[in-house]
């Protein structure tokens, strides 16, 4: 059993103390991999590699909702969601860290929800992070402490017309995987922080051949240290009991009340 997940990139195995793998079975298939256990200075998190260990999966083939149902099966309820993501403003340079306050979906032929049938549970998404997660990620100091990331679909990334547009939008980041990782971990009332790890700038904010993904999977190990002392310090200082968390409610007077 585990109080805190995380979701990211392989290169996290390695924070863990004694991680052990734990199969769990889910309504919606097998996750991503088997969730790994741990220790991390007293806290026991449990982490799910968001592609596969071998990075097998692309962004529009991640099973989102196997990912964060393992994790609650583990009795997990805050969720660390680190991720690589374009910059849309000139000053997000490459290595910044954005905890976002917003995110736009512009993704298609996902599972995008966990009441595909009966019963019918339609959820709040208007703050979609959780407010004590993120609090604890911008105490920090190591943030830039808001912004609206635009989710898109991929593999591809986005044309200079699209980037362009996204940015005029007033948007901040574009990313690959926020969604529907954020409103499912909404549906199973867990406490859901993105920490978005600007890699590039996208394609319609400065001129040249545009983005690569070798250019993109480089600077987001340049930054992985830096990313895992920052998992660490929140880890550390999240509470260990926040009951009272609006994300923890999202579920009540609805037909799911009682699920978990």
């Amino acid at each position: 059993m585990a109080d805190i997940g995380v979701i990211g990139g392989s290169g996290f195995y390695s924070f863990l103390s004694d991680a052990k793998p734990v199969v769990v079975d889910t309504p919606f298939g097998a996750p991503s991999e088997p969730p790994v256990v741990g220790d991390l200075d007293g806290r026991e998190v449990a982490f799910i590699p968001r592609h596969g260990a071998d990075h097998r999966f692309p962004p529009h083939r991640v099973n989102y909702r196997a990912n964060l149902w393992a994790l609650r099966s583990l009795g997990v309820r805050q969720v660390l969601g680190p991720c690589a993501v374009g910059s849309l403003k000139p000053e997000l340079t490459p290595g910044t860290f954005v905890v976002p306050d917003q995110y736009v979906d512009r993704t298609w032929g996902r599972a995008h929800t966990v009441y595909d049938e009966s019963p019918v549970v339609h959820t709040s998404a208007a703050d979609p992070y959780c407010p004590v997660g993120r609090s604890t990620v911008i105490a920090t100091g190591k943030v830039v402490p808001e912004g609206t990331m635009v989710v898109i679909n991929g593999p591809r990334f986005s044309t200079r017309a699209e980037s362009r547009w996204h940015a005029a939008q007033g948007w901040s980041v574009v990313g690959m995987t926020g969604a529907p990782e954020a409103s499912i971990a909404r549906e199973l009332a867990l406490c859901y922080t993105s920490i978005a790890v600007v890699t590039d700038h996208d394609a319609g904010v400065e001129t040249g051949g545009g983005v690569t993904q070798a250019e993109v999977f480089q600077a987001f190990e340049h930054s992985i240290e830096r990313l895992r002392s920052l998992v660490t310090d929140v880890i550390s200082q999240l509470p260990k009991t926040d009951a009272d968390c609006s994300c923890r409610h999202v579920l009540d007077g609805t037909a799911a009340e009682d699920v978990w």
